[in-house]
């Protein structure tokens, strides 16, 4: 079947133009990041990509089992000894979960609206050992992002630090310490914490 153009009649009035409808840019409506986007994001920014770690921004701390880090601004005080005293924010994320933050002592408030810093001392055992290991290279005063393998991070459910909030809690443990994920081998992924630390003051031991 095949369809031709009527041809025009003489003397008729040509047919009006037809109506064309412009969008712009400025008025088009911006496409909407799904939460999983934004998480995958978020996740992105906080592991070391091929191009940082061929620039050796994050380097691994020596003697930590792995543990590296990427320096987000340099401290000019003291460095932390056995036995100190050591006061520390720090804002935590999981590996998994696309980059989710299980904690921040920045959310920890007292009554005055300050954030309450956390404090351990260094050497007791009581915290995972890549914080130890990160703080213990780390001035007063500096500010750095390290990535801890399952290896140096949470062993067991007592180590700190410990979200005081108890879903937080249970979704950190859940998924480190997950049964059935690990029977498949995937604890290799499961346990990798990312901690940005500040290193606020340190009590000298006497």
């Amino acid at each position: 079947m095949v369809i031709t153009a009527a041809a025009p009649v003489a003397g008729a009035a040509p047919p009006p133009p037809k109506k064309t409808k412009t969008v712009t840019l400025a008025a088009a409506s911006p496409l909407t990041a799904t939460r999983r986007h934004l998480f995958l994001a978020a996740a992105a920014s906080i592991l070391p990509t091929a191009a940082a770690s061929a620039a050796g921004q994050f380097t691994e701390i020596p003697s930590s089992g792995g543990v590296k880090a990427l320096e987000l601004r340099e401290g000019s005080g003291d460095v932390p000894a056995d036995g100190d005293q050591v006061a520390i924010h720090y804002y935590g994320r999981l590996a998994a979960k696309q980059g989710w933050r299980f904690d921040s002592t920045y959310d920890h408030k007292d009554a005055t609206g300050d954030p309450i810093p956390f404090v351990f001392t260094v050497g007791s055992g009581k915290v995972i050992p890549g914080i130890e290991a990160a703080v213990k290279s780390m001035r007063v005063g500096g500010l750095r992002r390290v990535v801890i393998p399952p290896s140096q991070g949470y062993q067991n459910t007592s180590q700190e630090p410990i979200p005081p909030n108890f879903f937080d809690r249970q979704r950190l443990f859940t998924t480190i310490f997950n049964p059935t994920l690990l029977a498949n081998g995937e604890g290799s992924t499961l346990g990798i914490v990312i901690f940005d630390i500040e290193l606020l003051s340190i009590r000298q031991h006497t």
